[in-house]
């Protein structure tokens, strides 16, 4: 059967990907190690890495001093800077924005404080001033940026509305992907904070060696995040993991007991109760001891649901609440103990709040990636749009 021109032109860019991923997350390779990792010859390796470099997707590793006699083979790398994403936290108290290359190395993060009672549009221009503050401290314009993702709260839709809940007010009407949309020519989309911050662990995170994961966020408010054969679970609607709707599991109540604990100071501001209360049952009040208690006996109805229903391997207490793991989880293992036919192993994220916007870098990342398999190679000189 004869080759049409059109055949041998996506064979040659399958070909060049194999390289691309041979040099990425690798250090500077010879010819001869890519051909190794990639499996074609070492003569077509050449020629393909040169094309690379000519197009931008590769360089040259200059050889430095070295004692070996003769001419060092030459190395190269995969260009890490030709394109950039953005990872996006649209938080109730914050606004937290993330620049990354294409090997996940972080360029630059920015945050800026948010009002809680901020209505969408304003919420929004607050995330055009941090997107515009990250750029141009980068020195980029929004055509350098291949891929945008945003982390909001509550479940998000096909159409990247939380149309379903959220704590944020009026977010039901907000539209970020399309407010995005209209100042980056690259695919913007939203996705559910709970599920971005599962994305984070199993990537950055306490959770890199696990494939079936339960991301709990445990704060003020209590979300699940759901990770299953190494595949972020959204469900039919978007709200996989959303448990806590049900009254009867009690997450919507089980920061109460914190905020209700006695001895706490007048003055102590919504957010800080909780702090104080950790911090109390780390000094052996039995108050804040009883609290931390019947706060996890609640918390551990979902989450043995969860587990039950998943036999996940790993659990991962993330969230403001995270900070305090220390007076946690202790607790939590003996209420899921009681319900729990298997137990996961119980770990607390190191993430802190960046967690959400790294598993929108995370998904940026793959969306780039899932673009490079189905569009081939472009020049990154000049981005697709």
């Amino acid at each position: 059967m004869a080759t049409t021109g059109t055949d041998m032109s996506r064979m040659r860019e399958m070909n060049q990907l194999s390289i691309v991923g041979a040099l990425r997350g690798n250090p500077p390779s010879t010819v001869t190690e890519l051909a190794s990792r990639s499996g074609l010859s070492r003569p077509a390796v050449d020629v393909l890495v040169q094309s690379l470099v000519a197009d931008g997707w590769a360089e040259v590793e200059e050889p430095g001093a070295s004692s070996v006699v003769g001419r060092p083979a030459r190395r190269y790398r995969f260009r890490a800077t030709a394109g950039h994403v953005l990872g996006i936290d649209i938080g109730v108290h914050k606004i937290l924005v993330i620049l990354s290359d294409l090997e996940g190395n972080l360029v630059r993060t920015v945050r800026h404080p948010a009002a809680p009672e901020a209505a969408p549009a304003e919420r929004l221009a607050a995330v055009d001033r941090v997107v515009d503050e990250v750029l141009a401290s980068a020195g980029m314009a929004a055509g350098d940026i291949w891929a945008v993702t945003v982390g909001v709260t509550g479940p998000v839709d096909r159409s990247g509305r939380t149309s379903l809940s959220s704590p944020l007010p009026g977010w039901s009407e907000a539209d970020p992907a399309a407010h995005l949309g209209a100042r980056f020519s690259c695919p913007v989309q939203v996705e559910n904070d709970c599920k971005l911050a599962a994305v984070a662990e199993r990537w950055r995170g306490v959770a890199q060696d696990a494939d079936d994961i339960v991301y709990l966020l445990a704060g003020l408010r209590t979300g699940a995040g759901l990770i299953l054969d190494g595949t972020l679970r959204r469900g039919h609607g978007g709200a996989a993991g959303e448990i806590g709707a049900l009254k009867a599991v009690r997450w919507l109540t089980a920061p109460d007991h914190l905020q209700s604990c006695p001895g706490m100071p007048a003055t102590a501001a919504e957010g800080e109760a909780a702090a104080w209360v950790f911090q109390a049952a780390r000094d052996g009040d039995r108050d804040a001891r009883t609290a931390v208690r019947r706060y996890t006996r609640d918390l551990a109805v979902g989450v043995a649901a969860l587990v039950l229903a998943l036999d996940p391997q790993v659990v991962v207490y993330g969230g403001g609440f995270s900070r305090s793991a220390d007076v946690v989880l202790g607790p939590l293992h003996r209420e899921l103990t009681k319900h729990c036919l298997r137990m996961p192993e119980l770990r607390a994220s190191t993430l802190g709040d960046e967690s959400v916007a790294l598993g929108a870098v995370r998904l940026a990342l793959d969306e780039v990636d899932s673009r490079l398999l189905s569009d081939g190679l472009a020049a990154p000189t000049a981005p697709r749009r």
